[in-house]
């Protein structure tokens, strides 16, 4: 095990970050990495097939020399792309998780399917933490790109200042979505010496060629190029963000170093000024921080080919132990029912959902799709996001109402055991549910009982009269409260978000509060004089624009609604 230790052991260990960190200063990484020596696989590991491998029918854990390994409490089962099917997850070193997401190319706005897949792998970083492991989460910037530089052009900037830029703009979205900071956020332009130092590593072991200053990886040299895929090396091609070159060995070959061309950014390389392919800074970086062997890599689905494919082959080509034991991908993002595109006019930000819905609302839309299934961006959908998301934290919070205005010391430690019974199922289908590769619907749908019971204890007259009354509030809030952590929807407060929310649905609406209320007075007047056809005219006409009204002995309220066009749209879908 000592071997394996040392095998894990991030490269550069001491440019690690403790958890959390939201702005990582690259300047300090570069200038070790400069100073660094220079990175070399570790040659021997404990096991030496690389990774425990317990597919789902197996149901004891043993590792690689046949011992027994110590399984967590709560077994977390992964779907691995690599096996196409679910596995157990067993990190290689007990209770540490390496894990490693490609980030963004920061030239723009964040879109939706950036908030997908890193609202997806915070919950799986949530739910790691919460298992009790200590996971050093690695995101990269790409601030180094073809599609950077065309922009920077386009808009008279310098590249590096334009990435910077929206790689602030990225972490505002985040905080936004309740996306917690990786451990350390890497940047391609602070990381050149760990890249140069990777493709000489490739070089030196034969798997690439050079060309006039450019360096392309060779996939011949590398036999099992198309594992993670599927494809065969007669069935690819060059890629996205590669320009065909026929000065190629084979169509198929990748650069993983282009020289610089007038006007570009480039930094100094033992093959002329240039920078790097796209595919090469992951490998790199990964190293640098995680080793060449960690547990978890992840990232959206469209990057299984060519990205995380080319980065497999680099990684074993610099070093023959490379080896990350679960591949991990989201599935993509449409726009009713059609592919998100910028050239079919369907292409959202974040920035552009959350001016009209609470961030949250967003954040709630997406995972209440499996992680791995297409999931489509409706109106009617985000909507029915928004209405939930008021739903549980209008609950919660008149719930802490009733418990604020109750002497703690009144308490009791227990609770009925209806309430008893309640949050025990609840927990269970919740972990379950998180245990079976993240299934956050059925998660958020275990949520359903509690809540009602939160609500008949509130308002219900058979409610009111319960025994323990408050004690099973104070329970069941704080349960669903732990519930809603793990899915990283917990806000800073229930009666800021409601607000919020509220804010959000009248400029829907495109009314004030003001202009609510005086409808709300109209309609209160045509009650009194008997004109209920007007008032149910006014009733109706709020709800076409998602104001719903709620009468009481106390008067008559307003909530946010799914307007009624969508409410009838939902009731007659197949």
């Amino acid at each position: 095990m000592a071997t394996l230790l040392k095998f894990y052991k991030p490269l550069l260990p001491s440019l690690i970050s403790p958890l959390p960190v939201r702005f990582h200063n690259c300047k300090t990484l570069i200038a070790a990495a400069r100073n660094r020596p220079r990175i070399r696989c570790l040659s021997t590991m404990g096991n030496s097939k690389g990774k425990v491998n317990i597919k789902e029918s197996n149901g004891d854990a043993v590792d690689g020399d046949g011992t027994e390994t110590q399984l967590q409490k709560q077994q977390l089962w992964l779907h691995n792309t690599m096996s196409k099917q679910r596995e157990l997850f067993i990190p290689k070193v007990p209770g540490k998780v390496g894990m490693y997401v490609c980030g963004v190319t920061a030239y723009d706005l964040s879109h939706i399917g950036h908030a997908r897949v890193y609202v997806s792998f915070d919950v799986l970083y949530r739910y790691l933490n919460y298992l009790g492991y200590e996971v050093n989460y690695v995101r990269n910037f790409t601030d180094v790109d073809d599609k950077i530089i065309a922009r920077a052009n386009e808009l008279r900037e310098d590249p590096i200042k334009l990435s910077k830029r929206f790689c602030e703009e990225f972490h505002l979205d985040m905080a936004y979505l309740h996306c917690l900071p990786p451990s350390v956020e890497p940047r391609v332009s602070d990381h050149m010496a760990n890249i140069i130092d990777m493709i000489q590593q490739i070089l030196d072991n034969g798997c690439a060629y050079t060309i006039n200053g450019d360096v392309y990886f060779s996939v011949d040299k590398f036999p099992e190029y198309g594992k993670l895929s599927g494809r065969r090396l007669e069935d690819n091609r060059a890629g996205e963000r590669v320009a065909v070159d026929t000065r190629k060995k084979n169509p198929a070959d990748f650069a993983l170093w282009k020289s610089a061309k007038e006007g570009e950014p480039f930094w100094v390389s033992p093959w002329g000024p240039g920078r790097p392919g796209w595919h090469i800074e992951c490998s790199a970086m990964s190293a640098a921080y995680l080793g060449y062997s960690f547990d978890i890599h992840g990232g959206g689905m469209d990057l299984v080919f060519p990205h995380h494919e080319n980065e497999i082959a680099q990684s074993c080509a610099a070093c023959k132990k490379s080896n990350i034991t679960y591949w991990i991908h989201n599935g993509f993002v449409n726009i009713d029912s059609e592919k998100m595109s910028k050239s079919l006019g369907n292409f959202f930000t974040i920035r552009q959902v959350i001016d009209l819905y609470h961030p949250l609302a967003l954040r709630l839309f997406l995972i209440g799709t499996h992680y791995r299934s297409p999931i489509n961006y409706t109106v009617a959908q985000i909507e029915s996001a928004s209405d939930r998301l008021f739903y549980i934290y209008q609950a919660l919070y008149d719930s802490q109402i009733v418990l604020s205005q109750r002497d703690e010391a009144s308490r009791k430690d227990s609770i009925p055991a209806g309430t008893a019974s309640c949050i025990n199922k609840f927990q269970d289908e919740f972990l379950v549910s998180m245990s079976d590769d993240l299934h956050t619907p059925v998660a958020l749908a275990a949520m359903s009982d509690p809540l009602k019971l939160i609500n008949d204890l509130l308002h219900t007259r058979k409610g009111k009269k319960q025994g323990l009354r408050i004690e099973s509030l104070a329970a069941l809030e704080k349960t669903i409260r732990s519930g809603l952590e793990i899915l990283g929807l917990v806000p800073t407060s229930y009666e800021e978000a409601l607000h919020e929310l509220r804010e959000k649905s009248l400029k829907r609406a495109k009314l004030t509060e003001d202009q609510v209320r005086q409808k709300i007075t109209e309609r209160d007047t045509a009650r009194q004089n008997k004109e209920y056809e007007r008032s149910d005219a006014i009733r109706k006409e709020l709800a076409a624009v998602g104001i719903a009204l709620m009468d009481s002995p106390e008067g008559t309220t307003w909530r946010p609604a799914i307007p009624l066009a969508l409410q009838e749209e939902q009731v007659v879908a197949p």
